[in-house]
C-alpha cells in the first residue's frame, strides 16, 4: 500500500529554501497558513494538485509516495 509522505514534502520545500508563502502562491492558495494545513496533514492534497506541487518542488509525483508494507500475523 502506498501512502503520501508529508515529511518528504516538507523536507523538499526546506531543501529548496522555499517559504510556506512561496509554495502557497505557486499552488494558488490564499496564504501560507492554508498551505501549512496541507503540509501538516490537516487537509489532504487533491490528486489534481500533485503535478503543480511536484513542479514547485522540482520533483516527480512518484516521490510523494512511500510503500507501506502491512504486517502479517504469523501463527
Amino acid at each position: 500500500m502506498k501512502i503520501f509522505n508529508l515529511e518528504y514534502v516538507k523536507q523538499r520545500r526546506q531543501k529548496l529554501n522555499l517559504t510556506l508563502q512561496e509554495v502557497a502562491d505557486e499552488m494558488g492558495m490564499k496564504n501560507a497558513s492554508t498551505y501549512l494545513k496541507y503540509e501538516n496533514g490537516t487537509y489532504a492534497f487533491k490528486a489534481e494538485q500533485l503535478p503543480l506541487l511536484a513542479n514547485t518542488l522540482k520533483c516527480n509525483t512518484e516521490n510523494f509516495f512511500i510503500e507501506k508494507i502491512a504486517k502479517i500475523a504469523i501463527s
